[in-house]
């Protein structure tokens, strides 16, 4: 059984308490990264969690990743800001080499320096990460990297990225799996040399992504993680852990929503009674409500399975998904509930209902993990 983390929990709650409603509404209004919050996490030791506690972080299992992530949402603050850090760090821990993890997790721990990029997704591939064209050459000591990258959120805000770059030409792979390759990159260093280029992109919502465009941007060989060649399942490793925490974060999106909206439905009074005594309000808000329970324990399952090291792809991706339309649900009741509150700033839902619509679409779609049940749990020909 999960540990709970209930006193974990109630402290990132009470850090939480300390950025209301109105900071996200000013930081949503000018797009703006949640700096302040985000500076908060890092000195509370939260942004360390799963580092080991040889390298100064506190050496938690994913499951206390997620209990930190779930409760920034459920307190209505956006844990996007910084998630990525969370499961980016697994590729570093479990295929990075000593001196890689001994030079820079001590600082990643202190805030030193940030680990929230991962350049991963080009313009032209998509999801189809297997084409995509950024190359990183061998010269000398260094590796040269040139191509693009779309999506790559809080750019502008790391120190550090996780690359993935093909390290051999597609054709002359092995296989369609070989030949691709992870980078630690420094980005301060690249962008000083004018070899890095980090342009924002404009979104429904507030979530600081970018694109990136690499000019002969060199990297040092000591930076490759692992194998040369052997990046895409360094990178398929940590997906599981992505796909989790986003989930243990739709899942408390679900419980501030569910939450604000069987408050209201209990103390707005309409015709002489509260509208939550009418079944038409109830409904909806109970349909959430369970959604969210079900998802939830298929999380809990999903983390458990990671944890002992079993593989839990099927339920990681299942969780994902599940997860996300729960969260949408009970958004969906959430203003229905509220009529026309729900679309005033002030309330937060319109802007928590933006953020959590993202995760039907990063950091997979839904139909590409019906496609993956499709397949690997269910036996049936693979459909792309």
């Amino acid at each position: 059984m999960l540990h709970d983390y209930s006193d974990i929990r109630e402290e990132v709650a009470k850090l939480c308490a300390q950025f209301p409603g109105p900071y996200w509404q000013a930081k949503d209004k000018a797009r703006e990264y949640p700096s302040e919050f985000v500076a908060a996490l890092g000195q509370a030791g939260y942004l360390a969690a799963l580092i080991p506690e040889q390298y100064g972080g506190a050496g938690l299992p994913l499951s206390a990743a997620a209990a930190i992530l779930e409760e920034i949402q459920r307190q209505g603050c956006n844990g996007g800001a910084v998630h990525a850090q969370m499961y980016v760090m697994g590729t570093l821990l479990r295929h990075g080499s000593e001196e890689q993890k001994a030079r820079y997790l001590p600082k990643v721990a202190t805030g030193e320096l940030r680990l929230q990029a991962f350049g991963v997704t080009e313009p032209t591939s998509g999801t189809d990460t297997l084409s995509l064209k950024t190359t990183a050459k061998r010269d000398g000591d260094e590796y040269v990297v040139n191509g693009q990258k779309l999506w790559t959120s809080r750019a502008e805000h790391s120190d550090l990225m996780i690359l993935l770059a093909r390290t051999t030409p597609r054709e002359e792979a092995a296989s369609r799996t070989e030949g691709l390759s992870v980078f630690l990159v420094d980005m301060k260093e690249a962008l000083a040399a004018g070899t890095l280029t980090i342009r924002p992109i404009d979104t429904m919502m507030n979530h600081a992504t970018t694109e990136i465009f690499f000019d002969r941007m060199r990297v040092p060989a000591a930076n490759l993680i692992g194998e040369e060649g052997k990046g895409f399942r360094y990178i398929l490793s940590g997906m599981n852990a992505e796909r989790l925490l986003i989930a243990a974060e739709c899942i408390g999106d679900a419980k501030w929503f569910i939450e604000k909206a069987s408050s209201y439905a209990r103390e707005r009074v309409l015709f002489g009674r509260p509208i939550g005594q009418n079944q038409g309000v109830q409904f909806p808000i109970a349909r959430a409500y369970a959604q969210m329970r079900a998802a939830e324990l298929l999380v809990r399952d999903g983390i458990a399975r990671y944890e002992a090291g079993e593989n839990a792809g099927a339920e990681a991706n299942m969780a994902k998904m599940l997860a996300a339309e729960a969260s949408w649900a009970a958004g969906e009741a959430c203003i229905q509930t509220h009529g026309g509150f729900g679309f005033a700033a002030e309330y937060d839902i319109e802007r928590k209902f933006r953020e959590t619509r993202l995760y039907q679409v990063a950091p997979i779609s839904t139909n590409m993990i019906l496609s993956y049940v499709a397949e690997h749990v269910l036996g049936m020909p693979r459909s792309y």
